[in-house]
């Protein structure tokens, strides 16, 4: 590896880390990268999962307060993203990457739907049930364990589909949802790292620089991103979601 693929992969780290943070799909970035410089695909993923880790795990600590009082639904719901990501990295080291590619395109078009309608949605929801908005039922368990499967599989957009059905499932403000986005979103990266780092081949040298560039952007996204109005970041949601369509196709 040369020093100017050293940076560039720093770099590309530093911007997934920020965006994962605020929005989703810093997978984009890196992934994309590590192909550039000759990786190959599956070691380019596995190793790109592991290096975004310190990343959420910065993004959630920047994000802590936003996490208070949300507690009992965060655990329910980091059960089924934890079912979700081991099932996901046993299909990336089992099954070709052809399944999932053909649909993640329409995965991410549904979740920018959802977040564009969440507004006029979650007041329809309101109206429907009252005031149980806190419960987080059957369908939305289902839901994220989805997330956490293709999280572990590939992972790009995992924050967007989340932030789409969180937004509807709680009754909260976005920057909240997004703290638990952010949570989530970790922890499918850890538990399917964890799995990758055991039984994969692992280019560690580009683990080590996208996880110091990932853990700096995760801290600069947090400290920012959680600033911005409901209406801008939600503007930024749907054009990154844009991009990693035309990326993805």
């Amino acid at each position: 590896m040369s020093l100017l693929q050293a940076l560039a992969i720093l770099a590309a780290g530093g911007a997934a880390g920020a965006i994962n943070v605020v929005v989703g799909s810093g997978t984009l970035i890196t992934f994309p990268v590590l192909l550039a410089f000759g990786y190959a695909p599956v070691v380019a993923n596995v190793s790109n999962t592991i290096g975004l880790v310190p990343g959420s795990v910065a993004g959630a600590v920047g994000y802590r307060r936003e996490l208070h009082d949300q507690a009992p639904h965060v655990r329910t719901l980091a059960a089924a993203t934890a079912a979700g990501a081991a099932t996901g990295a046993t299909l990336l080291l089992t099954l070709p990457p052809s399944a999932f590619k053909a649909i993640v395109p329409v995965f991410i078009a549904l979740a920018l739907v959802l977040i564009v309608a969440q507004p006029r949605l979650g007041v329809l929801l309101r109206r429907h049930r009252g005031h149980a908005h806190e419960r987080v039922g059957p369908v939305t368990l289902l839901a994220v364990y989805v997330t956490g499967v293709y999280g572990g599989y590939f992972g790009a957009a995992q924050g967007i589909m989340l932030l789409a059905i969180l937004g509807l499932a709680l009754d909260q403000a976005l920057q909240r949802v997004n703290a638990v986005k952010n949570v989530l979103a970790g922890l499918a990266n850890l538990l399917s790292g964890l799995i990758f780092a055991a039984v994969a081949h692992v280019a560690w040298p580009a683990v080590g620089l996208i996880a110091l560039g990932s853990m700096s952007g995760g801290i600069l996204g947090a400290r920012y991103g959680r600033r911005l109005p409901p209406a801008p970041l939600r503007a930024l949601i749907v054009a990154v979601g844009i991009v990693a369509i035309v990326r993805l196709l």
